[in-house]
């Protein structure tokens, strides 16, 4: 964690060290939750290792997996974070989990000690708009077999280590057809 905080140049070894301090460590199994559709999400996490997956129900009560999440990356239903409202997403552990956790209230302070935890923090919430951004026009722009092999070349992690019915959903297609994708390519 302190070398991917380091990575951005933005804070000092000292408000490092103070993070780290605040941060709690958790565990969750596989299977558990981060947070569960209709709670208030009320921390952001460091992911350590370990695999997550965020989803959410469609109106006929389908599952939706609409964003992963792999070790090195900070996590948290921001849109209920932001707002402290109830989200109606549920992140899910899919495999063991390692994490610190800090609370919006220690998140606050930090903010409130120095002017580089603003700098850090706008810079986390700009790189996950970007993302959130091209998600949605990879989604609308371009055809399945385009979604696809944009996650061969770019994050092939995701074809190793997510089942296929979470990996169909996230490409907004059936299983079946991702199953005719796999094979076209392939040959």
């Amino acid at each position: 964690m302190r070398d991917y905080l380091k990575s951005f140049n933005i804070l000092t070894d000292d408000e490092i060290d103070t993070f780290e301090r605040k941060v709690i460590y958790k565990r969750l199994n596989k299977g558990d939750f981060f947070i569960k559709e209709g709670k208030i999400s009320k921390e952001v996490a460091f992911v350590v290792s370990g695999l997550l997956r965020s989803y959410y129900y469609s109106s006929s009560g389908e599952e939706v997996t609409y964003c992963f999440t792999f070790s090195n990356s900070f996590l948290s239903a921001y849109s209920s974070f932001l707002s402290q409202t109830k989200t109606a997403e549920n992140i899910q552990a899919l495999t063991d989990i390692e994490l610190f956790s800090i609370s919006k209230n220690e998140i606050l302070k930090l903010e409130r000690s120095s002017p580089n935890w603003l700098r850090f923090f706008k810079f986390i919430a700009e790189q996950e708009y970007i993302k959130m951004e091209q998600r949605i026009f990879i989604l609308q722009k371009e055809t399945a077999e385009k979604r696809y092999e944009d996650l061969l070349t770019n994050q092939p992690e995701f074809l190793q280590l997510i089942p296929l019915n979470y990996l169909s959903s996230y490409l907004g297609i059936t299983q079946r057809h991702l199953s005719r994708i796999r094979k076209s390519i392939s040959n």
